[in-house]
């Protein structure tokens, strides 16, 4: 059985962004597909197994699932590094995406090490100084501007221009 002439394995060896286009006038594959490219998936082949999803791209497919329900403003969303291994531009859709989730009144909590990222939180928990045994701290704790002004004051490197996160960042989007 073909559909547009393709048969399902060739459907499966489609990139997402290459199945949009494929499945242009089908509505409900669209917008599923279209949030998958949202949170910068659009790579993926449609039948890649889970299991070679790194851990970023496994959480950011929960995510738009998350994304295609009803948002009733009332959840709590923790993510891990949802940024690892993305593109600069993709990272950009990210917390387009994230936003979107706040915006309906949700929370969404993320350690993180991008800046671009930390940059756009409302809140930061910077946990340190050090890994391990040196670390388990609140370092500083405030608005990113804040964060800025309270990293410059102490013998620490500034932020967001040469700050290097080594560490855990716990972030809270409003």
């Amino acid at each position: 059985m073909l559909y547009k002439e393709k048969n399902i394995a060739e459907v499966l060896g489609l990139t997402v962004d290459e199945a949009a286009k494929f499945f242009d006038e089908e509505a409900a594959i669209s917008r599923a597909l279209e949030v998958v490219r949202e949170v910068g998936l659009g790579y993926l082949r449609l039948g890649q197994p889970a299991t070679e999803l790194s851990g970023g791209e496994a959480q950011r497919i929960k995510l738009t699932t998350e994304l295609q329900r009803a948002q009733h403003g009332r959840t709590l969303y923790v993510l891990d590094e949802p940024t690892t291994g993305l593109h600069p531009s993709d990272v950009e859709r990210l917390l387009v995406q994230l936003n979107r989730l706040v915006d309906a009144g949700n929370t969404v909590i993320l350690v993180e090490h991008d800046m671009e990222v930390i940059a756009a939180s409302d809140w930061v928990i910077d946990i340190g100084p050090g890994a391990g045994e040196s670390g388990g701290r609140i370092v500083a704790e405030g608005e990113p501007a804040a964060i800025v002004k309270t990293k410059r004051a102490a013998p620490l490197p500034t932020w967001p221009n040469t700050y290097e996160s080594r560490y855990p960042i716990l972030l809270k989007f409003r």
